[in-house]
């Protein structure tokens, strides 16, 4: 008799599928194209808590799960496994940058799951505004599609690093120099 545990969907698949990345690697979710299945009452917050049906998911160990499985298609963020596609909703970016760190040359911010991504060419820093606030709404790219919003503290700190080129505020990083705003709108 089959196991009912080898037939997973939903919640249980995502889950089975992103246990199958060895250590903290990230599983090869560009290369999967399943069916779309639906959707999974799955939503990350503005503030980057996410919740399950209404609720939080209280396991750090778990949103890290999910976030390895997580994609940005055309039209959606998606939990994707070999065999299924959920989309679920971000109320802004799936990630945050809660902390910055100058290695060398390099700006290494890491993610509230844990990802570090070093900005540069490849993984740039962009400030665009908040439509509601109108305050500077900074993010950088973490991978494929998927951007972190830089946490306020973590803002003050690269405006702390930067110098004045133009009239504008400027960090650099593996090569790549990154406009945070000019100097004298609210970012000084």
């Amino acid at each position: 008799m089959a196991d009912p545990a080898d037939n997973k969907t939903g919640l249980a698949g995502v889950t089975a599928a992103a246990k199958q990345a060895p250590g903290r690697g990230l599983p090869p979710v560009h290369l999967w194209h399943p069916a779309h299945c639906g959707e999974i009452d799955i939503v990350i917050r503005r503030d980057g808590v996410w919740m399950h049906e209404g609720s939080p998911i209280g396991r750090a160990e778990l949103v890290r799960l999910f976030s390895t499985v997580l994609r940005k298609d055309d039209d959606a963020y998606v939990l994707v496994t070999p065999g299924e596609k959920l989309t679920i909703r971000v109320e802004d970016l799936p990630f945050r940058a809660v902390a910055v760190e100058r290695r060398g040359e390099a700006l290494v911010f890491t993610t509230d799951v844990g990802d570090e991504t070093e900005a540069g060419n490849e993984h740039p820093i962009r400030v665009g505004t908040d439509a509601e606030t109108g305050e500077p709404a900074p993010s950088v790219h973490v991978r494929a599609d998927l951007w972190a919003r830089i946490a306020r503290s973590v803002f003050y700190e690269l405006v702390e690093m930067a110098g004045v080129e133009d009239e504008r505020l400027m960090v650099r990083s593996g090569g790549a120099t990154f406009a945070l705003g000019p100097v004298g709108a609210g970012v000084e």
